[in-house]
């Protein structure tokens, strides 16, 4: 009975709506907190660790909404996949962009020697790069034009993206000996990932 409840309340036509709402929250936060200076001592490193943050966070719950829906039987949620994968890639651009504005100013050459030199920031230029042709490819006419079978072996990418992000959080934490939030988003995308296999071998 609850279940049918909340598969009602997503298909409702404002489900969508205040989702999308949801999502831009963070980065409301985050403009109003930079307009009144409330981000810290270091604001262009909150800005990039909070932008970082939330692609992780979206990514954790785009990847549970398959578990949810065959597990809980919350079909409705498939309605919502699409709008949150892209949400991933907004907020992975405007930490890729906050990096490259406040760390590098635009420098493309700095920004090139930095790739090659620091290993973390490879691994999360990387993710970035994988996680487009997913963004570009998430409409209907995309997935009309390449075919179904070829988009799912595509967007499978984002098994491969959710393993680089924890990549470079952890890299990027290793500095600061501090891996408590590290450890928690890679127990969660581990059972995560994990249930996808577990489910797999059922099914075959």
């Amino acid at each position: 009975m609850q279940t049918a409840r909340l598969n009602t309340w997503l298909r409702h036509r404002l489900g969508k709506p205040m989702w999308f709402l949801l999502a831009l929250l963070p980065l409301m936060w985050l403009i109003y907190a930079a307009s009144f200076d409330h981000l810290g001592a270091n604001p262009a490193e909150a800005l990039i660790r909070a932008t970082g943050d939330w692609t992780l966070r979206m990514l954790c719950i785009v990847l549970a909404i398959t578990p949810l829906r065959v597990g809980a039987g919350l079909q409705s949620l498939a309605g919502y996949r699409r709008m949150v994968g892209l949400f991933v890639y907004f907020y992975a651009i405007l930490h890729l962009l906050s990096y490259a504005w406040f760390d590098m100013g635009f420098d493309v050459v700095d920004i090139g020697n930095d790739i090659v030199k620091r290993p973390f920031i490879l691994v999360g230029f990387s993710a970035a790069l994988l996680l487009t042709p997913l963004a570009l490819t998430s409409f209907n006419r995309a997935i009309k034009f390449i075919g179904a079978k070829r988009w799912q072996q595509l967007h499978r990418l984002v098994y491969i993206v959710a393993v680089l992000a924890i990549l470079h959080f952890f890299w990027m934490r290793a500095g600061k000996n501090n891996f408590v939030e590290v450890g928690v988003y890679a127990a969660v995308l581990a059972c995560l990932l994990g249930w996808r296999l577990v489910h797999r071998f059922r099914v075959a």
